[in-house]
């Protein structure tokens, strides 16, 4: 066991785009083509941080998933010259368990004048006759920048192959060209659904700062008509990309197929916005007589709304898996560097692990989980069990790979009482939408609470120069209720001052009087995400360590609260690298 205050606390955050992050204010680089470095290879690749189990291809940028005839297919984009944005294809790889795979050739490459200056995202849909078409955004000219966008179809060569190794871009194309829509962000069609037997379909666009997702209609998939009126839209929230619109059920944990369009269901809509790089979604209603998407009562549909991920997670698409049943959310994370270390470390982005995602029995959020076949790669097993944590204590998980481990943990505390007052004034000083956050890093680790900070740090250097914390801090306020705060700290995380290292923070919607909360992390040389109170918050960091790397790293839970805290259990595993990946 360890001192807390003894620590030497070092130096102070489908798949669409490349990212490039500052903060919130100064973003950086989305869609800019670097042509000076997009064909540069990689003079030396960084293997300290190159993830195990996650998915990331051997070189390279990266950036939508679906199931056939047994297989899990995942198309995403990249960049097969370069670790920077440009000379994106569609790259192809598939799976029997969404977690060893292996990689195809290219499935959409840009040859034809529909798409000559990029296959931009999309999504597949199968069709009812069992057949997949892919739906894709193309660059026809370089000009308006990002470029003049249309849509387009793909479809197999040969349906009966299960690992469609051969798609087919018909000179039919582009299906939808922009008319009244913004030519230059007008991107990202969704996977379809069926209504009154048309096929329908949404693509994020925007109107001056007007958010907006056209709706379209077709019969036969090839010929779209655009809608009189949007699915949804939403004044000062600019460009909506990567849209996603999908049913939830209200009765259990069950996914459900995107064409299912009435029931004991709930829709989600979800967008991902250029202005801000984090992914939003409300709950609502699919009205079919209006054809439109209404948000529920209450619902924030905003930038202070709800997200999938508080942290370095963008992008995302989902996809329903007939074979267990479950919807699956897959997200991104961009590397959190400049461009020149990119290309120093020879690639850009990762897929977090997949997860599955239903609604919470609330119905007022949604809930997120590894999928179970992650726990396939687990190897050897450390465990704590009651283990009380006073105030500054640390204690060290050894005896396994802690640089890639999966590491879930039960917190217990005798009461509540000691809990330390909510400042209301962070609530008139900090904008909604930054509240969490904010909190969390005015806070930290060193500021002493009455229940936390405690938590998680994880890859930790032997002197504590280096660390990424992992925590809960537990407020009263004015209403006798208490407010969970988490946090995913990077900024002590590495001693390389040219990393960007947020602080991100998110609330936790949990029934404090049970007196416990739990939180699984996976971490991974440079990711790592964490689950709160069995996904009702979820949070990812890319960190950077330079001294705590592979062996040299370590694990530690940690408390700095003056109410003692017990860890009641905790499982942590080494996690194997899939097989093929």
């Amino acid at each position: 066991m360890r001192s807390f205050n003894v620590i030497v606390w070092g130096f102070v955050e489908l798949m669409c785009l490349f990212l490039m992050l500052n903060d919130f204010k100064g973003i950086m680089a989305f869609h800019m083509v670097s042509k000076h470095l997009q064909h540069i290879n990689a003079f030396q690749v960084l293997e300290d941080h190159k993830t195990a189990y996650h998915f990331q291809p051997k070189h390279h940028w990266i950036n939508a998933p679906m199931y056939y005839k047994g297989l899990y297919h995942l198309f995403y984009q990249h960049n097969p010259k370069g670790s920077v944005w440009g000379n994106i294809v569609w790259a192809h790889s598939v799976s029997k368990d969404l977690i060893n795979w292996t990689p195809l050739d290219p499935a959409i490459e840009p040859t034809k004048p529909f798409d000559k200056f990029g296959c931009w995202s999309g999504s597949a849909t199968i069709l009812t006759d069992n057949k997949p078409i892919i739906l894709y955004t193309g660059m026809t000219k370089e000009k308006p920048e990002p470029g003049y966008q249309v849509q387009n179809y793909a479809i197999p060569e040969n349906y009966s192959d299960p690992y469609l190794t051969k798609w087919i871009k018909p000179d039919s194309n582009p299906i939808i060209k922009p008319t009244k829509e913004n030519v230059s962000a007008f991107r990202d069609p969704t996977t379809a659904w069926k209504i009154n037997d048309q096929w329908e379909m949404t693509i994020g666009s925007k109107v001056d700062t007007l958010g907006i997702s056209y709706l379209y209609r077709s019969k036969d998939f090839i010929n779209w008509t655009l809608v009189d009126h949007p699915l949804h839209q939403k004044e000062n929230e600019g460009m909506w990309e990567c849209p996603d619109f999908y049913p939830v059920s209200t009765k259990g944990e069950k996914g459900l197929d995107t064409t299912v369009i009435d029931g004991d269901i709930k829709h989600v809509f979800k967008v991902s916005l250029d202005l801000t790089k984090y992914d939003y979604y409300t709950i609502g209603k699919y009205d079919t007589k209006q054809d439109k998407y209404i948000p529920d009562k209450g619902m924030v549909d905003s930038w202070a709304g709800l997200r999938y991920d508080w942290g370095n997670f963008y992008a995302s698409k989902t996809f329903f898996d007939p074979v267990k049943n479950r919807r699956i959310i897959w997200g991104w994370a961009n590397e959190s560097s400049t461009e020149d270390e990119n290309v120093k470390k020879g690639w850009a982005g990762i897929l977090l692990i997949p997860r599955t995602v239903w609604l919470d029995p609330s119905g007022k959020q949604l809930l997120q989980w590894p999928i179970a076949e992650l726990e396939t790669l687990r190897h050897k097993n450390v465990q704590l069990s009651d283990k009380e944590l006073k105030k500054g204590d640390i204690v060290e998980v050894a005896g396994i790979n802690v640089a890639q481990v999966d590491v879930d943990v039960l917190f217990k505390f005798s009461n509540l009482d000691k809990a330390e007052e909510y400042d209301t004034e962070w609530d008139k000083t900090f904008p909604p939408e930054m509240l969490a956050k904010n909190i969390c890093q005015v806070m930290g680790t060193t500021k002493q609470g009455g229940l936390g900070p405690f938590g998680l740090l994880a890859l930790t250097s032997k002197d504590f120069k280096e660390y990424t914390p992992i925590f809960f801090r537990i407020f009263k306020t004015s209403n006798t209720k208490h407010k969970v705060l988490m946090c995913s700290d990077a900024m002590p995380s590495t001693l390389n001052l040219n990393e960007y290292r947020p602080s991100y923070g998110g609330f936790v919607d949990v029934d404090t009087t049970e007196n416990k909360i739990s939180l699984r992390s996976l971490i991974d040389h440079s990711v790592v995400e964490s689950f709160a109170a069995g996904g009702k918050t979820v949070m990812t960091s890319r960190v950077y360590p330079t001294l705590a790397i592979g062996d040299k790293a370590h694990l530690h839970v940690f408390n700095n609260g003056t109410e003692n805290v017990i860890v009641e259990r905790l499982d942590a595993w080494s996690m194997t690298k899939p097989k093929m990946n």
